[in-house]
């Protein structure tokens, strides 16, 4: 895994936590294809991914390296953009990123040639975070919150938190929260305490230390 990585400017522990990127092997050969765009058999990618994992960080690192044009949460903009976007992209040869949630064959699209389209071109995904990224977001989300946190804290979500990108988030976002508001210390039985107030334990495996 790696924090800094290759031509992008990405750091797992940036100060501006919204361009902020950790590289694992769960999006490793996203981030090679979108490097690789100058070798790209036409101008048009998709990128997709679960909610939370970076697909819009990664879309903003992409634009400004290759001076292309990304078009986020495309399954969702009209065809007609879609459609123009990819035309003015091969005349102009400016690589297009169409950024969605899912893969191309799962969106609803009516002109047959569009989809014919779609289906065809480079299509990278984001995977669900290994073990060695849910730590590192994990850190990271504890270093970036601004709330004190024990050393021993990181280790203990760990070993518990669901493998998404969305659980992580969630459970941070509640301890950060909880917390701050209550001037507290994120401590392994605070944590323990809010996030069974929150609802979210057991997260996954049950253990039996404190």
């Amino acid at each position: 895994m790696s924090q800094i990585s290759l031509p992008f400017d990405w750091s797992g522990h940036s100060a501006a936590a919204s361009d902020s990127f950790i590289v694992s092997e769960a999006n490793q050969l996203a981030v090679r294809h979108l490097e690789g765009w100058r070798d790209w058999p036409m101008q048009v990618s998709v990128l997709s991914g679960p909610p939370r994992s970076g697909r819009s960080t990664l879309g903003r690192q992409f634009a400004k390296l290759s001076g292309g044009t990304v078009i986020d949460d495309a399954e969702g903009v009209g065809e007609e953009l879609l459609f123009h976007a990819w035309n003015r992209a091969q005349l102009e040869r400016r690589p297009l990123l169409l950024i969605a949630q899912a893969s191309p064959k799962d969106w609803t699209v009516a002109l047959p040639d569009f989809r014919s389209r779609l289906l065809a071109v480079p299509h990278v995904r984001i995977e669900e975070p290994d073990d060695s990224l849910v730590q590192a977001l994990i850190e990271r989300g504890l270093v970036e919150g601004g709330a004190l946190w024990a050393s021993d804290v990181p280790e203990w979500l760990y070993r518990r938190i669901e493998r998404s990108y969305g659980a992580v988030a969630e459970v941070l976002g509640c301890l950060q929260s909880a917390a701050l508001s209550r001037g507290r210390k994120i401590s392994v039985p605070f944590a323990k305490e809010a996030l069974q107030n929150a609802g979210f334990l057991p997260i996954i495996w049950a253990d039996p230390e404190p």
